[in-house]
């Protein structure tokens, strides 16, 4: 019996999430064993033609050329896995999606004619059916590892959606907003970083997103209480994931993203 087949894709990205797939180390050895890796230039430049039972995909749909290639990996995959707050929710690139991108070109480009984009940076899920989303900026390594585990064996990933408080609590650590008067956007942040910066005595950044049902008005008042200013709420929402609804109420009132793919 053949093993499964795995395929890595990039779209408009840094390489960080595919990166925490090679930062497996020990794990990526045992899981090698397991799939045939058919597509993953970040790690080999030998590829194998699809179909594929499990594609994971990195990045935003930035260009036509990124939209017509991801169709074509849709059709290819058994399951598609998108991987990364650009590929969850357009990325920190989704910026442009409230501002002039033609502007934009020219002021950065010498010869802006040349630059071939769209207007918005979407994620994938805007563009084709997506079988899991996993969050963050980059994403974390167990997580990853727990959402390939369950789909080669034919369950459902145990991704718990709370918030990175929940996160605190288990692991025992003082809350930094209450206790210190630190911003902190973890009561309203998805899981799945460990609480990595609450527990350096930091406030959460909310590099994984908005957790479901995420109640960021009642928030606001906290924020402004440890010390933030309206410029500063506008900010800290409009990082990793900018153009997800509810960061993105926050630091542009009112708007919704131009030219919003369709399902």
């Amino acid at each position: 019996m053949s093993k499964p087949s795995l395929a890595v894709w990039k779209l408009a990205s840094c390489d960080g999430c595919q990166l925490t797939l090679l930062d497996c180390e020990d794990e990526l050895l045992t899981l090698a064993g397991e799939v045939t890796i058919a597509h993953f230039l970040e790690a080999s430049s030998a590829t194998a033609p699809g179909p594929y039972d499990i594609s994971l995909v990195e990045g935003s749909v930035t260009t036509a050329r990124d939209e017509q290639r991801i169709r074509q990996i849709r059709q290819e995959s058994r399951m598609l896995v998108t991987i990364g707050a650009c590929a969850t929710a357009g990325g920190i690139q989704a910026l442009r999606n409230f501002g002039d991108t033609a502007e934009f070109a020219s002021a950065v480009y010498a010869s802006p004619q040349y630059i071939d984009t769209l207007a918005t940076s979407t994620p994938v899920a805007a563009h084709v059916p997506v079988d899991f989303e996993l969050r963050g900026c980059p994403i974390d390594r167990r997580q990853l590892l727990e959402v390939l585990t369950a789909l080669l064996v034919g369950r459902k990933p145990d991704i718990p959606d709370t918030s990175v408080c929940t996160e605190c609590k288990r692991q025992g650590h003082t809350c930094v907003m209450v206790a210190e008067g630190t911003p902190c956007l973890g009561p309203v942040t998805h899981a799945g970083c460990g609480a990595l910066c609450p527990a350096q005595s930091r406030g959460c950044y909310g590099c994984f997103g908005p957790v479901t049902g995420a109640n960021v008005p009642a928030l606001l008042p906290q924020l402004r209480t440890c010390g933030m200013g309206e410029d500063a709420i506008g900010r800290v929402f409009a990082t990793f994931n900018a153009a997800a609804p509810a960061f993105q109420e926050q630091h542009c009132p009112g708007a919704a993203p131009r030219g919003e793919a369709p399902s």
